[in-house]
């Protein structure tokens, strides 16, 4: 003999027992007045962080990563550096700094270091630079490294007239600077390296 089979009815308890996720309703509202205010605040906020970016940039700090041979062993070839260009507006380069230039050859940015500065003599000769009659100590340099100009002269005076600023390269050999474009004017210095 067999049983009657009963069905019985189970209501869905609609608040989830506690300890178990909420289930999400398919189909809820979005909340566009949201999403268009965060949109709108995309819209204003990345072209100010980008401006903000280029100004800071352009005129307070800024880096620069080294391209080629021309500073080693001081910088090394593709290091990031910083650049300080705010400082520029009340000081004057001076010998031993390290500048970024506009370089005179070919319009594109430079780093060399400062050897003269106005009215100061720079004489090459026998291999060693002096300036004002004093020979130039370059502890930065690699031991045993000769200055010649390029030049076929084996001896050169040069005089850095009204803002003027005579450069080298830490690399004598890699180095394209003032031996071959003269001293540098004032508005040619775009920012002092930190180097590390």
């Amino acid at each position: 003999m067999s049983t009657p089979l009963c069905m019985v009815a189970v209501q869905e308890n609609e608040s989830p027992s506690p300890g178990l996720p909420k289930r999400r309703r398919r189909g809820a509202n979005i909340n566009w007045v949201h999403v268009f205010r965060q949109m709108a605040l995309c819209a204003v906020g990345i072209p100010l962080a980008f401006g903000c970016y280029l100004i800071i940039n352009q005129h307070f700090f800024g880096s620069i990563q080294i391209v080629g041979h021309s500073m080693s062993p001081t910088l090394r070839e593709n290091g990031q550096y910083l650049v300080k260009r705010w400082k520029l507006r009340d000081y004057t380069p001076k010998a031993q700094d390290i500048v970024v230039i506009k370089d005179p050859a070919d319009q594109g940015l430079s780093v060399e270091r400062i050897v003269a500065v106005e009215g100061q003599s720079v004489h090459f000769k026998d291999g060693k630079v002096f300036v004002d009659g004093k020979e130039l100590q370059e502890r930065y340099l690699s031991p045993g490294t000769l200055t010649y100009t390029y030049s076929q002269k084996h001896e050169q005076l040069i005089l850095c007239g009204r803002n003027q600023f005579f450069v080298l390269g830490d690399n004598r050999l890699a180095s394209i600077d003032s031996r071959s474009y003269g001293p540098v004017p004032r508005a040619n210095i775009r920012g002092l390296l930190l180097a590390r």
